[in-house]
């Protein structure tokens, strides 16, 4: 691929994604290049794709058309190469919740081929870094939603992958253990490493992020550094600029108590 290509200095790399369940086209035709060593932000209001996209750029759901590059690897043609370099943290995760927290991320490192040994040091790091340590012999399924969802990332961390994929990733996760996966994050990408984060907190992408891409009815409405999209702007005041505002305001005069 010749240097001037973008997607060869890409950590992800899509190029016409599409995917359409039955008469709902849910992915449009996405491009998009994440820069490696980026922390990339995917925002977008509700059904507008974000998640069909990630999980078709991450291996869990196939694509009717289009390629994904990891690296420059093909994820679909090439999965068992593409795969190990991606740590994925889906939306709405479904586990092996009849497992204790530490069993799941052995589990989750031995099903990597890692060694037991540096599978077991690795679990008891990430269950300390995301203050789970008194929680590893609790079965997840007792696990609260925020702890779900420090227990996925866990798995995500503990095979140390080169791209990070994550899907709402502070989502009912308290302020304490949201500082804490902020810090892990940060570092992975300061060491190198590649986040892809979408969220609906236009706030924690501004504060995190260096590269953002709006979605919108199943296609990229703006993508580039973050003062690229926010052009001068708030990133809400931006979005909402882009996405339309609800189109219907009407004045709910019956709510008032006086």
């Amino acid at each position: 691929m010749p240097p001037s290509d973008p997607a060869s200095a890409s950590a992800l790399s899509l190029r016409g994604l599409t995917k359409r369940f039955g008469p709902t086209i849910a992915v449009a035709g996405i491009d998009l290049d994440i820069p490696t060593g980026s922390f990339y932000g995917v925002v977008g209001p509700n059904g507008a794709g974000k998640t069909t996209a990630l999980s078709m750029a991450t291996g869990l759901l196939e694509p009717d058309t289009g390629t994904v590059l990891v690296h420059g690897v093909d994820l679909w043609a090439d999965p068992a190469s593409a795969k190990p370099m991606l740590g994925v943290l889906p939306d709405s995760l479904h586990t092996f919740d009849r497992l204790t927290g530490a069993e799941l991320i052995t589990y989750a490192g031995l099903l990597r081929g890692l060694d037991r040994e540096v599978v077991r040091e690795r679990r008891d790091d990430l269950l300390a870094a995301l203050d789970l340590r008194q929680a590893g012999s609790t079965l997840v399924t007792d696990y609260s939603a925020g702890m779900t969802k420090k227990i996925g990332l866990a798995c995500a961390l503990v095979h140390a992958p080169r791209v990070l994929v994550l899907d709402e990733p502070f989502e009912a996760v308290d302020p304490v253990s949201a500082g804490a996966i902020r810090r892990i994050l940060i570092s992975f990408v300061g060491s190198g490493g590649t986040v892809v984060l979408s969220s609906h907190v236009m706030a924690l992408v501004e504060r995190l992020c260096d590269h953002v891409a709006v979605v919108g009815s199943g296609r990229i409405l703006a993508a580039g550094s973050l003062d690229e999209v926010r052009g001068g702007q708030d990133l809400e005041d931006r979005f909402v600029g882009l996405v339309g505002d609800v189109e219907d305001g009407r004045d709910l005069a019956w709510l008032r108590q006086s």
